[in-house]
């Protein structure tokens, strides 16, 4: 038997084999963030595909902290009902259900909260949302941490396995663990234990709410990739022995930020149009030659995030670590996994083109993900269009529309 269908335990919970499916946003809730028809239709479809555990899209844990329209949401006790549901459909083929929580912070719209986003620091002025954040009071840094408490209570009684914590990819934990974006001179921020101490907080908030053995995941950035620096190899690996200190049963090792370098966590193309497709006409011109000057910069490679995973795990002790991108290839995940840097496959992309991947690995009948890394899903996703395989390219956008033909840029309609 391969070693990628031997049980994992973390933490209490025991998962069938090494696959898991990474927290991928999905854009099928509803415009209040309840969960969908749509929505349990996907996972009901991965549950029956082999996946170990699952991961839904980010939980958002409060209202000042939604990032999309259609994110599905954790932040009161109405959405449990459908998160039960949701539960259910991907215990539905035998796998488990971690649920992930996350707060934007910085990286959401005024359209989306009703006001200015809110950050540790007023630093910047996000290139994608082209706002400057307020920093947060600290009233308002004790009601988050309270609400990634309130979240993880609801996720318990929504029935979840297991709890996974997002402090990657730029949201409000990741904020704060950077010392770029987190300039505070008060207690949470000024120093690593500082910058450190919102996450401390949040995990123990979760804890608080868990039953003993839950596991508690976390995804951890080892590089952010910000215009000054944030997060490095090096503080990350601190970052890590801390939370495998305090008992953190997992870490998802991940690299980028949506905002500032979102093409480090989407390695591949660049799709120009589909990210062009949804702005306003007086910016498509300027974000088309930003986003060719990007093309060829961040070409597919084989587990990127690799390099760092093996940095890491020596000071993890009991901590299972998990690795995110670029997982394609069968005999490389076998790899991965005989030689100890890594404990478990995360997968994302993979999953959206083919849910039952790992039940045709398990069968013999495939030895590749198929994914190509186009990221057309990723520019779906920027067009609020729900997620799925888009190799072919999106539907057709009514009205005004961008083509680009060769070097040239036109507006049609």
């Amino acid at each position: 038997m391969s070693v990628l269908f031997t049980p994992l335990k973390i933490g209490a919970l025991e998962i069938k084999n090494r696959f898991v499916h990474s927290g991928t946003y999905e854009c099928m809730a509803d415009e209040n963030g309840f969960v969908t028809d749509q929505l349990l239709t996907r996972y009901r479809n991965l549950s029956h595909g082999e996946i170990a555990l699952i991961i839904p899209g980010y939980l958002n844990v409060h209202p000042l902290g939604r990032a999309t329209p259609h994110q599905t949401c954790i932040d009161s006790d109405d959405k449990i009902p459908g998160l039960a549901r949701l539960v259910d459909a991907i215990h539905e083929g035998g796998a488990r259900a971690c649920l992930q929580l996350a707060h934007a912070g910085r990286q959401t719209r005024k359209a989306y909260i009703g006001q200015t986003p809110m950050a540790p620091s007023s630093v910047g002025r996000d290139p994608m949302y082209l706002v400057k954040p307020r920093a947060m009071t600290e009233a308002e840094i004790y009601e988050a941490i309270e609400a990634y408490g309130k979240a993880a209570g609801r996720a318990v009684r929504a029935g979840a396995d297991a709890i996974h914590i997002s402090a990657g990819a730029g949201y409000l934990p990741n904020q704060f663990l950077s010392p770029y974006l987190n300039q505070r001179k008060d207690q949470w921020g000024g120093s690593n234990e500082n910058r450190f101490r919102f996450v401390r907080e949040i995990v123990d908030a979760a804890r608080l709410q868990m039953p003993n053995g839950m596991p508690l995941i976390m995804k951890l950035n080892a590089v952010d990739y910000t215009p000054r620096e944030g997060v490095t190899p090096d503080l990350a690996r601190q970052y890590a022995k801390w939370l495998s200190e305090m008992g953190v049963d997992a870490l998802e090792i991940t690299t980028g930020t949506t905002v500032y370098s979102n093409m480090h966590m989407w390695r591949g193309e660049v799709p120009v149009p589909e990210f062009i497709r949804p702005l306003p006409l007086w910016q498509k011109p300027l974000a088309w030659l930003v986003l060719k000057g990007m093309v060829g910069k961040f070409d597919f490679e084989e587990m990127w995030n690799l390099k760092y995973a093996r940095y890491i795990k020596p000071v993890l002790g009991n901590t299972k670590l998990g690795l995110v991108g670029g997982n394609r290839r069968v005999a490389q995940m076998e790899k991965l996994i005989e030689s100890g840097d890594a404990d478990a496959i995360f997968m994302c992309r993979p999953f959206i083109r083919e849910p039952f991947l790992v039940k045709m690995i398990k069968e013999g009948k495939t030895k590749q993900a198929a994914c190509i890394s186009c990221n057309r899903c990723v520019g779906a996703l920027v067009n609020d269009l729900p997620l799925r395989c888009y190799v072919n390219g999106l539907p057709p956008k009514k009205g005004r529309r961008l083509k680009v033909e060769g070097r040239r840029l036109k507006i049609e309609g």
